[in-house]
């Protein structure tokens, strides 16, 4: 089948290098989501649109009797961050562009639904689910708030990341925790403000507090989380102040930050310190806080059956050590929603190294997203298929 698939290479990597010159945000998606809706149509395939706003259900029918039903999902938003590729297809929308990949990924599920369109031997029914919204604006929520499992039911539901720190074709995954949650805070303390050069004895100093709080922060992963469990707390801006007016001590100063945990008690406890730390440094000082905490996506968490089936259809097709066993990571990924509502697992797909012997990061500027992986997403998800249905032939 992977041989069928890659003969297709060119014309799927010139729909990816399209998607890839005309990234949109989250929620956004309205060309992105048009193409796919088209190219399934085309194809045959049953296609629904507007599911959480932008979303697009693609569903194939097997030819033979069977009553399973999965989803493969993969996602089509871009970012906002300015390209500097240099390549000739790379983006015309100036500050955002496909920096993790999605367009890779939504074409990679373009061409499952090409061959699963021509051969429907296989028992079941299969949801094509492409998802709007995944970087941090909230589309698998949406997509399931508006029905996405009661409109289209599935017994298990599948997605597929690519992972430039892996090498080329290799598919690693785990049981259990997979991804982080993530949530971001916003700390606000506020103070007289004063004079910094004649009367700072006056003023209550939020810029101390500040201080403080920073440092303290870091004292809750290591003295309140248990040392075998895992979290991260990062501060990602201080803004306080004027640089123009360095002898006036501001009277606010605002701290945002990002917090990644695993289960739901380290996540409670970390909420709970960053209050209680930035209430009690602004009364020792004299001063005031406000601590938002916002849950963003919960952990990802792989089901053991479906990793299992994940891992079976990774070896159909590249050998047994190429199918790795990853570790947790603290990235997060709202695909964690959906397997919250059904059994799943979540895949990373090896990368490898550009034509220049590099491998950039996604959520980096020079990242592109490499074609040559295109047949062997294509042929994991085929497999799934092919897993889950008994397909014949695949």
């Amino acid at each position: 089948m992977i041989d069928g698939v890659k003969a297709w290479l060119p014309e799927l990597a010139a729909i990816r290098q399209d998607i890839h010159a005309h990234p949109e945000l989250g929620m956004e998606e309205t060309r992105t989501a048009a193409l796919v809706a088209r190219e399934l149509r085309a194809l045959g395939i049953e296609v629904t649109e507007g599911v959480g706003k932008l979303g697009v259900v693609g569903t194939i029918r097997g030819s033979r009797p069977g009553q399973r039903v999965i989803g493969l999902r993969a996602d089509m938003d871009a970012l906002q961050i300015h390209e500097q590729t240099g390549m000739p297809y790379a983006s015309t929308t100036p500050g955002v562009m496909h920096a993790c990949g999605h367009d890779g990924h939504t074409t990679m599920l373009l061409g499952a639904a090409r061959w699963l369109a021509a051969h429907r031997d296989f028992a079941g029914t299969v949801h094509l689910i492409f998802q709007p919204a995944e970087e941090g604006r909230g589309g698998a929520r949406a997509m399931i708030a508006d029905g996405l499992f009661d409109r289209f039911p599935c017994d298990a539901v599948y997605g597929l990341h690519n992972a430039p720190t892996l090498p080329q074709g290799v598919f690693g995954t785990r049981t259990g925790p997979a991804l982080a949650a993530s949530d971001r805070f916003i700390v606000t303390f506020r103070g007289t403000g004063g004079h910094g050069g004649s009367s700072p004895h006056l003023a209550t100093d939020v810029t101390v507090v500040q201080a403080h709080f920073v440092l303290a922060l870091q004292s809750i992963v290591s003295r309140n989380v248990p040392a075998i469990e895992a979290a991260v707390l990062s501060v990602g801006s201080i803004e306080g102040g004027s640089p123009v007016s360095p002898n006036v001590m501001p009277s606010a100063i605002t701290i945002t930050g990002t917090a990644r945990s695993y289960v739901p008690a380290v996540r409670d406890l970390l909420e709970k310190r960053i209050g209680e730390l930035a209430q009690g440094l602004a009364a020792s000082y004299g001063c005031t806080a406000e601590a938002i905490y916002r849950r963003g996506s919960p952990a990802l968490v792989n089901h053991k059956e479906q990793t299992e089936v994940a891992r079976a259809a990774a070896r159909t097709f590249v050998d047994s050590a190429a199918v790795k066993v990853m570790p947790p990571i603290t990235g997060a990924e709202d695909f964690a929603l959906m397997l919250e509502a059904r059994p799943g697992a979540f895949m990373f797909l090896g990368a490898g190294t550009g034509p220049d012997g590099t491998s950039p990061e996604v959520h980096t500027p020079h990242y592109n997203f490499n074609d040559a992986i295109i047949p062997l997403g294509v042929a994991y998800w085929v497999s799934l298929v092919e897993q889950e249905m008994g397909m014949a032939g695949a």
